[in-house]
């Protein structure tokens, strides 16, 4: 691993070499230390800052491989497993230099950290999954072209849906960052509990939104496969599950089963938010949080 001689976690934009591959990362704010690793896979970090977060933590927002400013893998857009995100999220927090950090994962970000959060709690003080679940596959699809069917039930007059659907439609055809970035961008209303009703407020938001083609496949092109609901019982470190109530791709049913299978979680259910509580009700998400680590942080804790 090679580093830069600039204090790991000043406040700045920073690069790590980890295994040949750079790693880019961001940090903001003061406080006990979390990072948080982006979903997709393959959409840019920028979207999952939270300044209100930043006013209690020190944010270290990564840029998973094979997005923005971080490198890629010889196997691009292939090989993205978990094991190889999860050997750079320890790799990142041995850079760090501090004894333990809160992982905070959003979507498939959270497949991330509960992986590492299991295969690797010796540095982690505690996760908040967001937005999550113990599976993917045929079950998860299932249950998200329900919510996608009954978010189209609920819109069926508004003009933009069918390009929503049209969105949701090309996704197996994803095949460059273009496609990508487009895609992303043509799903965003349905990922929001009430997108058009605050359009003007969201649709920053939606224009700033990049994304590379990360293609779910190992290098073998076999199918990277989600599976945790045996193993989510041994997960020893604190855990805050968090959910959006009209979340359309983890949806409440996964939240649940993810809170029921970790002993001693906590499940904290955003009445008002789909698939970013983190923009739709900042200081809620911001809050809860900043609780769960202050509740978990005993002091004697040297997090950051």
């Amino acid at each position: 691993m090679t580093t830069s001689a600039t204090e790991p976690l000043a406040a700045g934009t920073h690069t790590v070499e980890i295994d040949g591959v750079v790693q880019r990362y961001h940090v903001h704010g003061t406080g006990p230390g979390c990072v948080a690793h982006s979903g997709g896979p393959g959409i840019e970090w920028e979207y999952l800052r939270v300044p209100a977060l930043e006013r209690h933590l020190t944010m270290v927002y990564l840029e998973p491989i094979g997005t923005g400013g971080s490198g890629r893998l010889p196997s691009h857009p292939h090989g993205y497993t978990r094991p190889r995100y999860s050997r750079f999220l320890g790799a990142l927090v041995e850079h760090l230099g501090v004894p333990e950090v809160y992982l905070l994962g959003h979507s498939h970000g959270g497949f991330v950290t509960q992986y590492h959060a299991l295969h690797h709690p010796e540095r982690v003080a505690g996760v908040i999954l967001y937005e999550s679940a113990p599976l993917t596959g045929p079950e998860h699809a299932t249950e998200a072209m329900r919510l996608v069917q009954s978010f189209a039930a609920l819109h069926a007059d508004h003009p933009e849906l069918p390009e929503v659907l049209a969105a949701f439609q090309a996704i197996p055809t994803i095949s460059c960052d273009v496609e990508m970035t487009a895609v992303a961008r043509g799903l965003f209303p349905a990922y929001f509990a009430d997108y058009w009703g605050r359009e003007e407020e969201f649709a920053p938001v939606r224009a700033s939104v990049r994304a590379t083609h990360i293609s779910g496949l190992e290098e073998t092109l076999s199918p990277h496969v989600v599976d945790d609901r045996v193993d989510l019982g041994s997960l020893t470190v604190p855990t805050l599950v968090v959910i959006g109530r009209h979340d359309i791709i983890c949806g409440v049913r996964w939240a649940e089963e993810l809170h029921l299978l970790i002993p001693g979680s906590e499940l904290l259910i955003l009445e008002n938010s789909g698939h970013f509580g983190h923009i739709e009700e900042p200081e809620a998400f911001a809050r809860a949080v900043t609780r769960f680590v202050t509740a978990v942080k005993s002091p004697d804790n040297q997090v950051i």
